[in-house]
Formats: C-alpha cells, structure tokens, sequence
C-alpha cells in the first residue's frame, strides 16, 4: 500500500465533557473509540431517547465557559471510570462531577436533566458525534476564512485534530473512503462533519454569528471537517508526521 506524506499533526484537543471547553494536548492515546476519555461524560435530557437526549451547547452556549481535563491517564488501573477528571467553572471555582455541578447547569434547561459517565469498557462511542475522531485541516481553515471574510478561532470547531499540510495539497475533502496514519495509529476518514448551529458561538465570547453557518451552508453545503474511525490504535503525539495510504 503506498503511502504519501500530506503534514503534521499540528494540534490535539480533547473535550471530557460534551459541550464543555476541553483542553489541548501534546500527546494522547488512541482507543477504539477516540481519544482516550473524550466525550466520556455527558449532560442528559431525560424527556428524550438516542442521540437527542444529549443536553448541549447548541441550547446552552454558557455550558463552552465551563472547563474540562483528565489530569492523568492509567491504562489498566481504572477500569470502571476515567480518572482524573476535573472541572472548571467560568468564575474558576473547581468543581467535580456530582449533583453539585448538576445543580448548576439544571437552570439552563427546562427539563430534568441528569449526569452520563461512560466507563473506558463502554462498547459504545462514548458522547463521540457520528465517528471517532473529528479532523479539520489548517487548508480548509483559510478557504473558510476567505469565504466568511472573517478570522476563525479552530476551537469553534471542536475537533480532535487539527493538521497542517503540505504546501500545494488540497483539503480533506478528497479523503473519504481512504486510510490516515498519525504516530502509531491509523484512521479510516469515513464522512463530512454536516455543521450545526455550535460554530456560530465563539468559543470565548459566546457571542453568535449566524452568517459562519450561512456561508459554510451555501459555499460548502453545511460539511467542514471529516469524521474518521480507528482502524489501528495507538499513542499519537503533536507534530507527528500524517500520511495518506492509497
């Protein structure tokens, strides 16, 4: 199988918490369903069932001002949780993961919500969106930028990795249906991320802009970014070579 060197990993980024601000990471290991411990945990709208009953920033953008990490990572110690978690509040008060911060987001929505904390033995995705890792590149980025006219902060998108290409190659688009190998692991980019109305919240502000959805709407038919699933895992670390197999 050929292999072509298309960039760097340039950034990882990793939200334990859906809908939280997350944390930049120099080097992550890779499960089968993602990064170790993204989107393990969960805010849960308890009147809804599937996908829906996720509880997020779309309906409360102020849940982006509250921030998560996992302080460490113990394969084989903890097998019933993610350890390490700790949380943020806007005002920078610690919090955990409790009926304490429950409480405090439950004013945010008018119905009951509840708490999700998948295991490292969940079977499932976690909290992940549609596949297991989200990819943007610094290429598509900038053909974003010059359609909106304005600069973007990457966090708007909330992906897991953002990569640097080389000069002259396209974006991700021309991917689908093809293999990704990052460090030790290997990818399988299986579809477009379809937008939602999220990237019109900045991240830090919190202000909304819904001329980025119009534009990534009529320019790009609502897809930024791909979705890829874990084929090989394995630890990947910034600045690690990428390489298309073909």
């Amino acid at each position: 199988m050929k292999q072509t060197r298309i960039g760097t990993l340039a950034a990882i980024n990793r939200y334990p918490v859906k809908s939280f601000g997350g944390e930049a990471l120099q080097s992550s290991r890779i499960e089968s369903y993602g990064l170790y411990g993204d989107r393990s945990h969960a805010f849960i709208d308890e009147t809804k069932e599937g996908w829906d009953r996720y509880f997020t920033a779309r309906t409360a953008p102020a849940m982006l001002h509250y921030n998560a990490s996992l302080s460490v990572e113990e394969p084989g110690v903890a097998v019933d949780r993610f350890p390490g978690l700790r949380i943020s509040a806007p005002d920078g008060r610690s919090m955990k993961w409790d009926d304490a911060l429950l409480q405090e987001i439950q004013p945010l929505s008018s119905k009951k919500l509840s708490l999700l904390a998948h295991t490292p033995q969940s079977l499932d995705l976690l909290a992940v969106d549609a596949a297991s890792i989200l990819i943007i590149t610094d290429s598509s980025l900038r053909k974003l930028e010059a359609l909106w006219d304005k600069p973007l902060d990457p966090l708007r998108f909330r992906a897991n990795m953002l990569l640097t290409l080389e000069d002259g190659l396209s974006d991700e688009y021309g991917w689908l249906g093809k293999q990704l190998t990052v460090g030790s692991v290997r990818l399988q980019v299986d579809e477009f991320c379809e937008r939602c109305s999220l990237i019109t919240i900045h991240p830090e502000s919190l202000e909304r802009d819904p001329s980025l959805l119009r534009t990534v709407n009529e320019q790009l038919q609502l897809n930024f970014g791909v979705y890829a699933s874990v084929k090989q895992t394995g630890q990947v670390r910034v600045g690690d070579d990428v390489y298309l197999l073909d």
